[in-house]
Parts: C-alpha cells; sequence; structure tokens
C-alpha cells in the first residue's frame, strides 16, 4: 500500500479525503499548522507533521517515505501577497516532491483555472497546477465547480431577509458540486493514481442557476427565498461592511469579474466522469436547510 501526503487535513475535503484513504488502509502523512486539529486522524494512524506549506523543513518531514502526494492550496483571504505566496509554495513543494521520489501528484484546481491571472483566487491555481505538472510525472488535476457548502457563506441573509446576493446573473447555469464527492474523487485518484498528466473536472449531477438554487432553498426549507444579483462594487462594499480587507474583497471582486465576462467558465466538457452523484437537494435537506432551522421556527 502506497504513502500518501496531505497538506490541508482539516478542511471539508481534506479532511474526508484523509478519513477515505485510512479506511482504505493507507498510510497516510498530514501536514498541519495545528497538531491538535488533526488528532483525530492520528488516532486513526496518521502520521502528523507539524508546520505549513511554506516552511521547507516541514515539507520535507511530511514527503519522507511517500510516493504520493495531494495538494490543495489554501483559500485566499488571509494574505495581501496570496498569488505570490501560494505559487511560490507549490513551487517550493514540487521541488521538494521530487527530491524526496514522490511520483505522483493529485492537485486540487477549480472550474476557470485555465485562464491564469485575473481571476481572483482561481487565478492562482494554473500556476500550482504548472508547477507540479514540471516536477511530477504522474499529476490528476481535478477542477471542481461551485462548492455547495459555499452557500452557508448565505446563511444569514438568507435566515433574515430570505434573500442571497451575487454579482452572478441569476440565470446563469454553473457546476454546482459537493465537497464529499470531491474527497471521493480525490480518494480515488490518490489510491490508484493515473500515469501521465491529466485533468478532470468535477460538475456535481447537473448545472444549475441561482433562481435555481432559491428555489430548491425554498421548496425544501418551506419558506420563501429569492435570488439577488447586485453589482461587483455593491458585493464590494458588503465584503468591506462584514469585515474583509481590501485586498480580500478585491481579490474576490477580480473573481466575479471574471465570471460574467466568461472566464471562469469550465474548459472540462461535462461527461459521465466528470458527473457527481450527490444532488443539491439532497444537500439541502441532509445539511443546508437543518442551519437554517425549520420553517416554524
Amino acid at each position: 500500500m502506497s504513502t500518501i501526503v496531505i497538506n490541508t487535513p482539516n478542511g471539508n475535503i481534506g479532511r474526508r479525503t484523509s478519513e477515505l484513504l485510512l479506511d482504505a488502509g493507507a498510510k497516510l502523512h498530514v501536514l498541519s499548522r495545528s497538531v491538535d486539529k488533526a488528532a483525530a486522524l492520528a488516532g486513526r494512524g496518521a502520521t502528523v507533521v507539524e508546520g505549513s506549506i511554506d516552511e521547507p523543513a516541514a515539507l520535507k518531514a511530511a514527503f519522507a517515505g511517500a510516493d504520493t502526494l495531494f495538494w490543495v492550496t489554501p483559500p485566499a483571504g488571509g494574505r495581501p501577497d496570496y498569488h505570490d505566496w501560494s505559487v511560490g509554495a507549490a513551487k517550493s513543494a514540487a521541488a521538494l516532491a521530487a527530491e524526496a521520489g514522490i511520483k505522483n501528484v493529485v492537485v486540487l484546481s477549480s472550474v476557470g483555472a485555465q485562464t491564469g491571472r485575473g481571476t481572483g483566487p482561481v487565478g492562482v491555481l494554473l500556476e500550482v497546477e504548472d508547477a507540479f505538472r514540471a516536477a511530477i510525472p504522474n499529476v490528476t488535476v481535478l477542477r471542481p465547480g461551485f462548492f455547495m457548502e459555499n452557500l452557508f457563506r448565505d446563511l444569514p441573509t438568507i435566515q433574515g431577509m430570505g434573500r442571497f446576493f451575487s454579482p452572478v446573473p441569476g440565470d446563469k447555469k454553473v457546476p454546482i458540486v459537493a465537497t464529499a464527492d470531491i474527497a471521493e474523487a480525490a480518494a480515488r485518484e490518490l489510491l490508484v493514481p493515473r500515469q501521465g498528466q491529466h485533468i478532470l473536472g468535477l460538475h456535481g449531477p447537473e448545472d444549475l442557476t441561482y433562481n435555481q438554487v432559491a428555489a430548491l432553498i425554498s421548496e425544501v426549507w418551506g419558506r420563501p427565498v429569492e435570488f439577488v444579483q447586485v453589482g461587483v462594487e455593491d458585493a464590494r462594499q458588503a465584503m468591506l461592511g462584514f469585515g474583509l480587507p481590501d485586498f480580500a474583497a478585491d481579490i474576490f471582486c477580480e473573481m466575479y469579474q471574471g465570471i460574467l465576462d466568461g472566464r471562469m467558465d469550465p474548459a472540462e466538457e461535462r461527461t459521465a466522469e466528470t458527473t457527481t452523484a450527490t444532488p443539491l437537494v439532497d444537500f439541502l435537506r441532509s445539511t443546508f436547510v437543518p442551519a437554517l432551522g425549520s420553517a416554524s421556527a
């Protein structure tokens, strides 16, 4: 059985992928800035290395004896130098992985990554992909669509106003995917790595518009919910009002503009392989609407 490294074991995707790998009997190394947060994985037999993706010594320790790596770029929002930091960390990690003898890498990317810079946080991902493709012989890139879990960002306004807001047009169809399905795809690719260079889209069961999402939330919750399109600058002011720093609001607005311009549309066609299992309505029933509360509350 191979030894697999995961660099972000505490997020939705990284943690679920780690659990699936341990279920399958894989030997697992996880890199975590907090040993305590990874304690449950350690209790199941994972080796926890304390450190960050920009610490070469920690990467070397995590990579020692491994043959396969799952690389997830941390989310944007916390650093004004996010682009250069993320790409620099990926390039360093790719070189260290090659030096350690790692032959297989699965990279979590995103729809729209093909565009490169100018698409906010997604704009880092093409260079991250390329860093690993240049250094490692077998690289599979996963490019999922919009995460169903991102709806939790809108939970306060849905609860308080029955509305959620975005610069994305309400009639624009986008692929929407559950993070659990992304984790299942990642675990599958890590356990049986493909040979050579590959890109795999992950598109959920169907493309949906935000108007359709609002209708589904209304149906499951039992209360009317409306989607409202707003301008990019309006979105920026709202983010600043919620306490985001200027640089973070700017990077997300750049992403919204990329969506409006079509630069974030998937490059990968929907196929049976890219179509994942969990319908949005199932996610709403099991996870999102219980967080909203009952219609009679």
